[in-house]
């Protein structure tokens, strides 16, 4: 089984989706437990000291003003993660659980919270043993970290809270019973340790992201596609009209649609056709793809930088022996971008969409209404179309930013809050949402490559069709689409579309 090493940097998209979803295990470095154990001695040195350390040895937001006793400490830990422990909604599937908790592992592996190696190493045990704490989806605010969430990750450590293990959900205490654990006994400062960072919102905007730049590239095949069929032109991919604009997505995508489309006998078939220009659709494909492109990459590198940061509070230097109070946890940085991604990944779908609405058309496609023969007795795939409508206003609603509202908490000491963590949930629903969409225009898309029999697609198109058509038949008459639909996504998230037609023309930009 694959492994993955957590340390101070270094941890990319693919290391977090390999131990999401791939169940890969995790360790620490040798120089990272050096790290925990220096600062961990040092704060224990400042606990006899009688150091005054927020969240140490004071309350927490409002209350950090309140001492706590030597005597208390210990159930300070305590009763930070069960007060905080008010999260609601349905539980986070088990891949985010699985990346929320190697981003923790992976922010303390840096050596600035405080916290004891045991409890990490703990933690990792929830990773490698296969336990999946029941984290209820609402209520972080994004601000001091993702509090809410992140306490009903770390009750399990304490033997409390709900966990999910081999598809059994139990209490904490039996989970680490059945996995030969024991109930944790957390030290000054640890429960503090514990949930404050950003690591939800991280998460889950992570795993958008990772499927937001596969959506990129089979959103440009499902456009060559449609651009064949509906007897488009290769013209405006044509790279003197991207350098002389040279936004890089949109350079990407159009280079990719002409790797496509390369020696489509469809497309030459009509070159000295009486149309004059394509519509915007298949026109300015390459510049609304590529300008959710750029914006998919922005966000990659905001979600790869705090995946490697430091967002605790406070945070300890043990090489200068001290620490600072400061704001690392404040999910702004992650907010904004995942608000933005949510309005460049609908976008996609829109688009889509719009080429759906075209296959269908008879009047704008010049193909068999609804793509289907005997048109009245079948309906094909009108209500498909009428799917695509109804998530791409869905994703419209979603596309408002949750980054703007900000509702101050914990007596006004926390006046400013980013809600960020209802952005990358916004964003993880419209990634979906968008990805059935583009899954409806390749099954269009193959339906009405069916009648070009005495043509040949592209180099690229060609390909996906035949991976289309080995997994889902020529609709000939009328069936349930849903299972069609169902199909396609797996096709899609399994990558297996874009592998071949990345085979046969070369990688995909």
């Amino acid at each position: 089984m694959k492994e993955i090493q957590l340390c101070m940097d270094g941890m990319t998209l693919e290391d977090l989706i390999a131990i999401a979803r791939e169940d890969a295990e995790v360790q620490l470095t040798e120089e990272s437990e050096k790290r925990m154990v220096k600062t961990r001695e040092l704060i224990e040195r400042w606990l006899q000291e009688e150091k005054i350390i927020y969240g140490v040895t004071t309350g927490f937001g409002a209350l950090s003003d309140v001492i706590i006793s030597k005597e208390d400490t210990r159930q300070l830990q305590k009763n930070v993660l069960m007060s905080h422990a008010a999260g609601v909604g349905k539980p986070l599937d088990r891949e985010t659980v699985r990346a929320v908790i190697a981003l923790r592992v992976k922010d303390l592996a840096r050596g600035h919270s405080g916290i004891k190696l045991e409890t990490v190493r703990c933690l990792m045990d929830f990773l490698n043993k296969g336990i999946c704490p029941l984290v209820p989806e609402k209520g972080s605010v994004g601000a001091s970290g993702d509090l809410v969430p992140l306490a009903h990750v770390a009750l399990v450590l304490i033997g409390l809270g709900e966990a999910f293990f081999k598809n059994q959900r139990m209490t904490g205490k039996e989970v680490l019973a059945r996995c030969g654990m024991k109930p944790l006994e957390l030290a000054a400062g640890e429960g503090l340790a514990l949930v404050n960072g950003t690591q939800v919102a991280t998460a889950i905007g992570a795993l958008a992201v990772y499927d937001a730049v596969r959506l990129a590239k089979i959103t440009d095949i499902a456009a060559a596609m449609s651009l064949e069929v509906l007897m488009g032109s290769r013209t405006e991919f044509d790279p003197r009209i991207h350098h002389v604009r040279p936004h890089p997505g949109q350079a990407a995508a159009a280079d990719n649609m002409l790797k496509i489309t390369q020696n489509s006998e469809i497309i030459s078939s009509h070159k000295d056709c009486r149309r004059v220009q394509d519509a915007y659709t298949l026109r300015c494909s390459p510049q609304v793809h590529g300008a959710s492109r750029d914006a998919i990459a922005y966000t990659e590198n905001v979600v790869v930088t705090e995946m490697n940061s430091s967002t605790n509070n406070p945070l300890f230097f043990s090489e200068s022996e001290n620490f600072l109070m400061g704001g690392n946890f404040h999910g702004q940085p992650v907010a904004l971008a995942m608000d933005f991604l949510c309005m460049a990944v609908a976008e996609l779908g829109n688009i889509s969409e719009r080429r759906v609405e075209r296959l269908v058309n008879p009047m704008l496609s010049g193909l068999p209404a609804f793509l289907v023969d005997e048109g009245g007795l079948n309906s094909g795939f009108m209500i498909a179309q009428y799917t695509a409508a109804a998530l791409v206003s869905e994703n419209k609603v979603l596309s408002h930013p949750a980054c703007v509202d900000s509702i101050p908490t914990s007596a006004n000491k926390e006046d400013h809050v980013p809600m960020g963590t209802i952005s990358a949930r916004k964003c993880r629903d419209i990634v979906k949402n968008s990805e059935h969409i583009v899954a409806i225009e390749l099954l269009c898309g193959a339906q009405a490559m069916d009648l070009f029999t005495n043509m040949k697609a592209g180099d690229g198109t060609m390909i996906a069709y035949g991976v289309i058509r080995d997994s889902i038949p020529h609709l000939a008459s009328d069936r349930i689409l849903s299972k069609d639909i169902d199909t396609m996504i797996h096709l899609i998230q399994s990558g297996k579309i874009i592998k071949a037609v990345e085979k046969k023309i070369g990688k995909l930009r």
